[in-house]
């Protein structure tokens, strides 16, 4: 079979060829790693939907291919399932229906087992039932995303995480983001002196520096820089630590942030737009979608917590930090890149007075997060210390006025500086 570079995700329309995980003549095992492509949105490892032998491999590495375009040959390998198993399952897919309707059908390959003491019958390897098991993943609950719904490993480890995909990723098979390199941020040697070390621009750097250079030349920046006394928030924070041991969640800043973010989006709704270049629209979004950039030992990718609007401060402070743990680890599927209506980057744990952040494009808005520091501050016409922070805010002019910014982080500081506001919000 020629099997073609599949459609990753939402918008992806090509992908470089990062690694090959096999060569000409290797055999290969339904579901087993093939590939490693590079999208503007993550890292994929692509698995081979079928069992069989390597026959051709038609892209190199490094290698941008489009999608659609054929990049390995498979011979596939005979149909060995029992007969027995056969007659049990008729050979043909049909759409799943309701649970007091006949049990759906699917078609069954070699090596993969049916339960059909189950409503309805689950596509699965040994090894995958296995996994679940010790695991405890009850099959039952799980949405395959492999070849005609096959369960497959990576659907019982997201399951396990709690957080499986709402969707399959592919048609051919499933998807399972991966670590282009170590999950360690490799250290660099000091270059030799009166010596040149050239470093190839590829993999996560190469899509960073596309879409930073494509928004740059796209959108028309214009970055406008404000103070906000955190010190209410901090004293917030601070008295909810224990409660946040006892949840086991890392309570940051970012959630009362996102928090106040909501109401400021909502009353200034072209901050939480795109701007379609082909159609010349604007599209103003109903959706509260906040990007929250993350710094990985890949490069910077931008995890999506969909439904801000709906999630408490506990809630938003449990998905930050999985979905930040799953960029770092290389876990991140292109679900949870995708959808972004507004993003928040934030260098304040490293450090920063402020800075000119790029706009995470189609999006018209970024917030950049600096570090909180002791500053004098006036309160009652008193010189008092209070926690400081500047906010960055970098705005495509194209869109939104340099007042609408203005009045728009006016508003964020008002709910930032008191957030028992935020209860009437």
């Amino acid at each position: 079979m020629d099997f073609k570079l599949p459609d990753i995700g939402e918008g992806v329309h090509e992908g470089e060829i990062v690694k090959w995980l096999v060569k000409t003549g290797d055999s290969l095992a339904a579901d087993q790693p093939m590939v490693e492509v590079m999208t503007d949105k993550a890292t994929v490892e692509i698995p081979s939907p079928v069992a069989g032998t390597v026959a051709e491999i038609l892209a190199n590495e490094g290698q941008t291919i489009e999608v659609g375009k054929v990049i390995i040959r498979i011979a596939e390998a005979g149909k060995t399932a029992p007969a027995k198993q056969a007659e049990k399952v008729e050979q043909k897919q049909v759409a799943p229906t309701p649970a007091t309707s006949k049990p759906a059908e699917r078609v069954v390959e070699s090596a993969v087992e049916v339960d059909e003491s189950l409503p309805f019958h689950i596509l699965a390897t040994p090894a995958t039932r296995k996994l679940a098991r010790d695991l405890s993943v009850d099959l039952r609950t799980v949405k395959g995303t492999g070849l005609h719904g096959r369960v497959t490993k990576m659907d019982v480890q997201l399951a396990h995480e709690g957080h499986q995909a709402a969707t399959p990723r592919s048609s051919h098979a499933s998807l399972a983001v991966t670590p282009a390199v170590s999950t360690q941020r490799a250290s660099v040697p000091a270059v030799v002196r009166g010596a040149l070390q050239v470093v190839p621009l590829k993999g996560v750097r190469k899509k960073i520096a596309e879409s930073m250079s494509y928004s740059k030349h796209t959108a028309a920046h214009f970055t406008y820089v404000e103070e906000v006394d955190m010190s209410a928030v901090v004293k917030l924070r601070a008295s909810a630590q224990e409660e946040a041991q006892k949840r086991g969640v890392k309570l940051t800043y970012l959630p009362f942030i996102i928090k106040a973010l909501i109401p400021a989006l909502m009353e200034f709704p072209y901050l939480n737009s795109s701007l379609d270049d082909e159609k010349q629209e604007i599209i103003l979004k109903g959706d509260y979608n906040i990007g929250v950039a993350t710094d990985t030992p890949n490069g910077l990718m931008v995890p999506v917590i969909k439904a801000a609007d709906r999630k408490t401060i506990w809630e938003l402070a449990t998905e930050i930090q999985l979905l930040s743990e799953k960029a770092r680890t290389g876990k991140i599927s292109l679900e949870d890149m995708k959808g972004g209506t507004f993003t928040v980057t934030n260098a304040g744990s490293i450090g920063g007075v402020l800075a000119t952040p790029v706009i995470n494009h189609p999006e018209v808005a970024i917030l950049g997060v600096n570090a909180i520091r002791k500053r004098p501050v006036v309160k009652n016409d008193q010189i008092v210390i209070g926690d400081v922070m500047f906010l960055s805010m970098s705005v495509d002019h194209r869109v939104v006025d340099g007042a609408d910014a203005a009045r728009f982080m006016n508003r964020l500081i008002y709910f930032l500086s008191e957030p028992s506001r935020l209860v009437f919000a």
